[in-house]
C-alpha cells in the first residue's frame, strides 16, 4: 500500500473528522491536503499516524485475478524459473507487466491478461510448456497442472534423472497418486508439480 492510500485507511482506523484530520496534516507538514504532498511528507504523517495508534496493515493477496497468478507463479518456481516464490516477488512481476501495485488493484481482464500471458509466454519459452489448444490433446492434457508436470518431466528427461516417455510419466503420476491421469484433479496436478519441483530445484542447486 502506498503512502497516500495508507494515510486514508489510517483516518478511517482511528475515527479522526475531517478536522482534526487536517489539523494533523498541517502539524506535521503545512499542508492541509495529502494529495499536495510529496512523498517524504506523507511518510511523515503515517508516522505521526503509527504514533497515534495505528496499526501497520498486512494484506494478502486479493482481487478477481490473484488465484491465477499466484497458481502460475508457484507452477515457475516449481519450473526452477522463479527463484522467489513469496507473493512479494510475484507483486513485483505484476507492477512490472501492468504498473499496478497489488491484486487488490488489479480489477481490469485487459491489465490482468498483461500479467498472466507475460508469466505464461515466459514459461513456455525458458520452461517448454505448451499451452497450445490443438484439438487432438487429450482432456487431461489441458489442464494447466498436467501441462506443467509433462514440462517438468521433459526437464527432468534432458538431466537422465527420468525416463523421456509419457508411458513413464504416467507410470510416475499414477504410482504416486494412485489416480489414473484421466480423473486427476487440479489439486493433485499441484502435487505432482510440487513433488517434481523439488527434483528440479534440487537438480538446479
Amino acid at each position: 500500500m502506498n503512502a497516500l492510500a495508507t494515510i486514508h485507511v489510517a483516518k478511517k482506523e482511528l475515527g479522526l473528522d475531517d478536522e482534526t484530520y487536517r489539523a494533523v496534516l498541517v502539524r506535521v507538514t503545512g499542508k492541509s491536503s495529502a494529495g499536495e504532498m510529496n512523498e517524504a511528507e506523507r511518510q511523515r504523517v503515517v508516522e505521526e499516524l503509527r504514533r497515534q495508534g495505528f496499526k501497520r496493515i498486512k494484506y494478502g493477496l486479493e482481487g478477481p485475478f490473484a488465484k491465477k497468478l499466484q497458481a502460475l507463479w508457484i507452477a515457475a518456481w516449481n519450473l526452477g524459473l522463479v527463484r522467489d516464490r513469496r507473493d512479494a516477488a510475484m507483486l513485483a512481476f505484476v507492477k512490472r507487466q501492468t504498473g499496478i501495485e497489488h491484486t487488490r488493484f488489479l480489477r481490469n481482464p485487459g491489465d490482468a491478461a498483461k500479467a498472466i500471458e507475460a508469466m505464461k509466454a515466459w514459461m513456455a519459452r525458458e520452461g517448454g510448456v505448451d499451452w497450445s489448444e490443438h484439438s487432438y490433446i487429450s482432456d487431461w492434457r489441458r489442464q494447466p497442472g498436467a501441462r506443467i508436470a509433462i514440462a517438468q518431466w521433459a526437464m527432468l528427461a534432458r538431466a537422465n534423472a527420468v525416463e523421456a516417455t509419457l508411458f513413464a510419466f504416467r507410470c510416475h503420476v499414477e504410482d504416486h497418486f494412485f489416480n489414473p491421469l484421466e480423473t486427476m484433479t487440479a489439486r493433485e496436478w499441484a502435487g505432482v508439480m510440487n513433488r517434481l519441483g523439488e527434483r528440479i530445484r534440487a537438480m538446479k542447486r
